[in-house]
């Protein structure tokens, strides 16, 4: 089973790295175009391979036009470069997600807090989670974790409670998609509330442009030449915009 295979434009390095076998099956955690644009391409090289995902995520899965029409308002010209082709999966393929399923092993457990539509998988037999974003990102060798906040899905509360569950599975150890696995999840899962912690409150107080500077001398002062490593996993471009939404929507509902 593959959790998360990435963009197609990557996917040489994929199909390189798994030879001669085949995939039995495609677990998405959500369908931002990095964890996801390589799916459909995937399924046009093996048309029965069966693929989990949220049911929300799903329909975009299954019809990618609203998504590409949000990303290339995001990205532009860079789309083809940075994903590759995002081809649509058919219907027949796709299996919808709601949380509190166990498929092929994994359990399921519904985390929204980075995006809407974001599951989590615990394989019970090794008490490894694959928590996709919600878990954060780390940069290795850095001991930099960063909770990526791109809009619109941020939800602080929601994120809160889908930690508290991944805690609650006591897992021996996390699998990010960025970048690799971690050994000690519960320092992980408290580095990552105090940045997000930090990271909202900074942007609750700073407009775009000084949140951004503010965040790249911090960045750089922890990594030294790691920032590109960085706007892979959560550029910096994209982490004001899903707090300063959240913020927003907070105060229209306190309102």
């Amino acid at each position: 089973m593959l959790v998360d295979p990435g963009p197609e434009s990557s996917l040489h390095t994929l199909l390189e790295k798994i030879g001669d076998q085949r995939p039995e099956a495609i677990l998405l955690t959500h369908i931002h175009l990095d964890h996801a644009a390589a799916v459909g391409a995937m399924v046009a090289r093996w048309p029965d391979l069966p693929v989990y995902v949220h049911e929300r995520g799903a329909p975009h899965m299954i019809d990618p036009s609203r998504l590409l029409a949000s990303a290339e308002r995001l990205y532009g010209d860079e789309m083809e470069r940075l994903w590759g082709r995002i081809l649509p999966v058919p219907e027949e393929n796709v299996t919808r997600l709601s949380g509190g399923e166990t498929v092929r092993g994994m359990r399921v457990a519904y985390t929204p807090g980075h995006a809407s539509h974001h599951v989590a998988y615990l394989h019970e037999e090794t008490g490894t989670a694959f928590t996709g974003d919600v878990a954060g990102v780390r940069i290795p060798d850095t001991g930099l974790v960063i909770a990526p906040t791109p809009p619109p899905d941020i939800d602080l509360e929601a994120w809160e409670e889908s930690l508290r569950l991944i805690e609650a599975w006591d897992p021996q150890r996390l699998v990010l998609t960025h970048f690799g696995a971690v050994d000690e999840p519960a320092a992980h899962i408290a580095a990552l509330r105090e940045t997000l912690a930090e990271e909202a409150d900074l942007a609750r107080r700073l407009p775009r442009e000084g949140y951004e500077a503010d965040l790249r001398r911090r960045i750089a002062a922890r990594t030294g030449a790691a920032e590109e490593q960085v706007d892979q996993a959560a550029p910096v471009a994209n982490q004001w915009g899903g707090l300063d939404r959240y913020w927003r929507k907070k105060a229209e509902r306190e309102a």
